[in-house]
């Protein structure tokens, strides 16, 4: 949160597991500690999107709605910009009620020109594998002009953008979860630095400066290729 406040974003996004979770009996406290740390940079607005180790249990998603401030879907503004934040904590596919609820929220929002599905889960992850256009977050992506799909991951992965409005970028974003391991070839802390423009949007990825990490930076387009198009329309770009 220190190199995150360092940039001066107008708000952050948590991409799920704000805390370790997982037992009700615990959850408030953690909780609590996160708020502590949290508290210290509430200048910036702070949007969380649900993890499982966030919501597993009806008294979990009552902690999360309470210290969240927000319910485990919703949506928001910045600028000509639109973000929905999606939940599919207890679930490793996408339910049904977060495709009605995200077919609504989209539809009410004809006039941005950028916008942005966040969930924790990869529920779109084999269907991208395999070049897949047909799935259901796909297919509402694309009605409604949604251009990047953005989740939680251990290691981002990620695509170049390009002009085709039936493109749809879907990027695994820099780990949230606080735990740090920093032993080669394990993970570490990272985050996304997202620029709003009119149009379109621009990520850096930034790794944790040391002792955590090497505090590199890199583009999306450094990391792979995760574009899908319509299936009659299919084109493919060589892998980095």
């Amino acid at each position: 949160m220190d190199e995150v406040a360092a940039e001066s974003p107008a708000f952050v996004v948590g991409v799920g597991d704000s805390i370790q979770g997982m037992s009700d009996a615990s959850a408030e406290a953690e909780w609590q500690e996160a708020r502590r740390i949290l508290q210290l940079y509430r200048r910036f607005p702070l949007y969380l999107a649900p993890g499982n180790h966030d919501i597993w249990s009806p008294v979990s998603e009552r902690l999360f709605r309470q210290y969240a401030a927000h319910p485990p879907r919703y949506s928001f503004d910045y600028g000509r910009a639109h973000f929905t934040i999606l939940d599919n904590s207890r679930s490793e596919e996408l339910p049904v009620r977060e495709l009605i609820f995200l077919e609504a929220d989209l539809k009410a929002m004809p006039g941005r020109p950028v916008k942005t599905i966040v969930m924790h889960r990869p529920s779109w992850l084999v269907d991208v594998a395999l070049r897949n256009p047909n799935f259901a977050l796909h297919q509402l992506a694309r009605r409604y002009g949604v251009q990047y799909v953005g989740r939680r991951t251990c290691s981002p992965t990620a695509a170049s953008r390009t002009r085709r409005r039936d493109v749809c970028l879907h990027a695994e974003l820099g780990r949230a979860a606080p735990v740090v391991r920093t032993l080669p070839g394990r993970l570490v802390l990272r985050h996304a630095l997202v620029e709003v423009h009119a149009n379109s949007i621009d990520f850096q990825i930034r790794e944790a400066g040391p002792p955590h990490g090497r505090g590199r930076t890199t583009k999306l387009t450094d990391w792979g290729v995760a574009v899908l198009v319509s299936s009659d329309q299919r084109e493919s770009a060589p892998a980095k």
